[in-house]
């Protein structure tokens, strides 16, 4: 949690951290701001402090309106360093940097640096800023800091992250209920008018809906048949939808403008439901129960749900990534991950995990099984949380039918 931060920052002996970030979102700086909608500039956290931002002028009030201390480029010198430096606008920035630490009292010590921005301006950066005299920057690999601080959620937190789930869910509803409108015409889903409904144009319908809930789409995957044999397959615009083949739904939206999100798969069968297919979906079905099952206490490793999914596909015959690593077909990626402002944060609920769940995570549970050769994917993904009991909660309220029945 935004609390563990100060202690997380004092094990890795970081007297402040620099959250960096040269676009309207960048996940680690919007956590850091409250969300503020800002383009570009700093948030710096010294140690013991709350943040404050840097920002250009032009959004000095967009600053401000997140409730943190907000200080503009002006307010720094901006235009006099400028002039100091015959108008090196990194030379600029590398002296804006050394002033904002200076005017927030960070002492001398190790600076980390977070966030997302242009590779390449910050690996010529990093040189200059190593020549401020009593700082040193570094970065980090692995579990860094933010990771550990956003792997739970406090109460505010939640609050939002439900609000994502009520319009996914909502989202769903429609989609289901939009598809079940129409009829089947020689096994294409189409209109009153005959005319047959598009991956395409069922993209274009979740996405206006998703805006009625003040959510964005970062990229859903809408593939059917031989496409939802691949798991990260987005689906071909083109096609029209086909009775009695897969329609893997994943929909990760997030609140508009960036901010957190929420992860959920559906695997749909308009019209009528092959034998094989129903055969296959309850296998996925019964080891999506079995990962829930496997749920004991906070402080179990995360790879322990993983593993009794692997357990339950290896006994029933098909190939896992631990039975058999780099397949292509079967049970081919890992059971969850944790998500927020990212989609995919930590913790990971791989078989080779070092992750632990505890009370405030979000977590996925997603199994799933592909066959693209055989002309067919299936998969399931609920969000959850471990609230304050120990209990694995679900976030996603939405049915898991399978047959999507159409007008007659």
């Amino acid at each position: 949690m935004k609390s563990d931060l100060d202690p997380l920052m004092a094990a890795r002996e970081l007297q402040a951290i620099v959250v960096v970030g040269d676009e309207l979102y960048s996940a680690g700086r919007d956590y850091l701001s409250n969300g503020a909608r800002i383009t570009g500039g700093l948030v710096i956290k010294r140690r013991g402090a709350a943040p404050v931002l840097v920002v250009n002028p032009m959004e000095i009030e967009e600053a401000r309106d997140s409730g943190l201390q907000a200080i503009s480029w002006y307010d720094l010198g901006w235009a006099q360093l400028l002039e100091e430096n015959d108008g090196d606008r990194d030379s600029t920035q590398v002296g804006m940097w050394q002033r904002a630490l200076q005017r927030l009292q960070v002492p001398p010590g190790r600076i980390g640096i977070y966030g997302t921005a242009a590779v390449h301006r910050f690996i010529e950066l990093l040189p200059e800023l190593g020549n401020l005299e009593g700082y040193d920057f570094c970065g980090e690999r692995g579990m860094t800091l933010l990771d550990e601080a956003a792997m739970t959620r406090d109460a505010a937190e939640m609050q939002r992250i439900r609000r994502v789930a009520a319009g996914t869910n909502a989202t769903l509803r429609a989609t289901w209920d939009f598809i079940a409108s129409h009829r089947a015409v020689d096994d294409i889903v189409c209109d009153a008018q005959g005319d047959a409904l598009t991956i395409g144009a069922l993209r274009r319908f979740v996405r206006r809906t998703l805006l009625d809930y003040d959510l964005e789409d970062t990229g859903m995957i809408l593939a059917q048949g031989r496409d939802a044999g691949f798991p990260h397959s987005r689906g071909q615009d083109d096609q029209p939808l086909r009775c009695g083949q897969t329609l893997v739904f994943d929909l990760f939206p997030r609140e508009h403008g960036g901010g957190y999100h929420h992860d959920v798969t559906r695997t749909w069968c308009p019209g009528h439901l092959p034998d094989e297919i129903a055969d296959i979906y309850e296998t996925v079905s019964r080891a999506f129960q079995v990962a829930l099952d496997a749920w004991d206490e906070p402080g179990q490793p995360a790879r322990e749900l993983q593993e009794a999914v692997l357990d339950f596909f290896e006994g029933a015959g098909y190939p896992t990534p631990r039975s058999e690593p780099g397949s292509e077909v079967g049970y081919v990626h890992s059971l969850g991950h944790g998500l927020g402002m990212a989609i995919h944060e930590r913790p990971s609920l791989s078989h080779t995990s070092d992750d632990c769940l505890q009370v405030g995570n979000v977590i996925s549970i997603e199994p799933g099984l592909y066959y693209p050769e055989r002309g067919f994917g299936l998969r399931l993904e609920d969000t959850l949380t471990i609230d304050e009991s120990g209990a694995l909660v679900p976030l996603t309220d939405f049915h898991k039918r399978v047959l999507l029945p159409l007008q007659g």
